[in-house]
C-alpha cells in the first residue's frame, strides 16, 4: 500500500527523516556513556543527582521525540510510491536494525529507571558494550540503505555494465575475467 500524494513530498520527509535519526542515534550513542560515568557515582551523591539529571532531558527532551520521528517519517517512506521494493533483502535488513534499535532504546530507558532509584547493578564494561550496538546497526543500516538497495544481483549488474562501458566489449564480465591473466 502506498499513498501518492507522499510522492511530492518525498525530499522533506527523506530530509525530516535522516535529521531525526541523528538526533535519535546521537543520544543512543550518548546515553550508555554517560550511564559507564554514573557508575563510578555513588548513589544519592551530588554527582550521581547531575547524571540523573542529564541522563533524564537526555531520553526525555531528544531521544524520546527523534525516535517516535524517525518511525513517523520512516514510516511514511515506506509508504511513498516507489521508495521501497519489498523484493529486495536490504529493506528488511534495515527494518530487523532499526526494531533492535528501538528494543535498545527501551532497555536504555529501564537501566535509567534502574540509576533513578539507586539500584543499577550493572557495571561500566556492561555499558561500555551497550555503547557499541548502535554503531554497528548503524553501519549495517547505511551499507544496506546505500550500497545495497538492488541487492548483490544489482551490484554485480551495475559493475558489468561499467565494466563492458570502459573496455568497450559487449561481453559480460565472467566473474574470473577480473583476475589478470584470466581468459
Amino acid at each position: 500500500m502506498t499513498i501518492g500524494f507522499l510522492g511530492d513530498l518525498y525530499p522533506w520527509t527523506k530530509a525530516l527523516h535522516i535529521i531525526a535519526v541523528v538526533a535519535w542515534m546521537a543520544g543512543l550513542l550518548y546515553l550508555p556513556r554517560l550511564f559507564v560515568y554514573h557508575c563510578a557515582a555513588p548513589g544519592g551523591s551530588e554527582t550521581s543527582e547531575t547524571f540523573k539529571i542529564m541522563e533524564r532531558r537526555l531520553l526525555r527532551g531528544i531521544m524520546n521525540p527523534a525516535m517516535i520521528a524517525t518511525w513517523l517519517f520512516g514510516i511514511s517512506l515506506l509508504l511513498t510510491p516507489g521508495v521501497v521494493d519489498w523484493s529486495a533483502g536490504w529493506i528488511w535488513v534495515k527494518l530487523a536494525m532499526v526494531a533492535g534499535l528501538t528494543v535498545q532504546h527501551h532497555l536504555l530507558t529501564r537501566w535509567l529507571e534502574a540509576f533513578r532509584a539507586d539500584s543499577n547493578t550493572r557495571s561500566a564494561g556492561f555499558y561500555r558494550a551497550m555503547n557499541e550496538v548502535p554503531t554497528v546497526a548503524l553501519v549495517v543500516i547505511v551499507v544496506m540503505v546505500v550500497a545495497f538497495p538492488k541487492g548483490v544481483v544489482g551490484m554485480w549488474e551495475a559493475l558489468q555494465a561499467r565494466y563492458r562501458q570502459r573496455t568497450g566489449k559487449g561481453a559480460a564480465l565472467n566473474r574470473a575475467s577480473h583476475v589478470e591473466g584470466a581468459e
